[in-house]
C-alpha cells in the first residue's frame, strides 16, 4: 500500500518566524505556492525525499495556529538532535526524547507558532 498521507498544513501566524523555525530544525526548503487569494498564504515543504512536498506552511486570515490540533511526526537520524535545534530557534520542548518500544523513540516540541509537532527516530 501506498504511503496514506497525501497532504498535511501547519498553520501559522508568522510565515517568516515560522520557515526560518522548520528551514533550520530540519533543513526543509520552502516554495511559494499560487493561492491566487489574498485570504491564504502557503509556501510548500520539500524534503531531500526526490524533492517531494507532502505539506505546507499556511497563513489564513482568521485561522490562529494552536497546540490542540493533529500532531505530525517529522522523521531523524536521532530525534534528540532536532529536539536542541528546535529550542535553539525559538521552540519549546514539550516532552524530551522517549522510547518508544520496538517502534523507536519521539520528542514533542512546540513550534514558533504554538503547534505541537513531532520528531521520531530509530535511535
Amino acid at each position: 500500500m501506498e504511503n496514506p498521507l497525501r497532504w498535511f498544513e501547519i498553520h501559522v501566524a508568522d510565515m517568516h518566524r515560522a520557515k526560518i523555525f522548520y528551514e533550520r530544525t530540519f533543513g526543509f526548503h520552502f516554495s511559494k505556492m499560487n493561492t491566487r487569494s489574498w485570504d491564504v498564504e502557503m509556501w510548500s515543504i520539500s524534503t531531500s525525499v526526490e524533492g517531494k512536498s507532502y505539506g505546507s506552511l499556511v497563513w489564513r486570515r482568521g485561522l490562529t495556529p494552536s497546540g490542540v490540533n493533529s500532531v505530525v511526526y517529522f522523521g531523524s537520524e536521532d530525534c534528540a538532535r532536532e529536539e536542541r535545534i528546535a529550542a535553539e530557534v525559538g521552540g519549546k520542548i514539550h516532552t524530551s526524547k522517549f522510547a518508544i518500544g520496538q517502534y523507536g523513540f519521539m520528542s514533542l516540541i512546540q513550534d514558533t507558532e504554538g503547534n505541537l509537532i513531532g520528531i521520531h527516530s530509530r535511535k
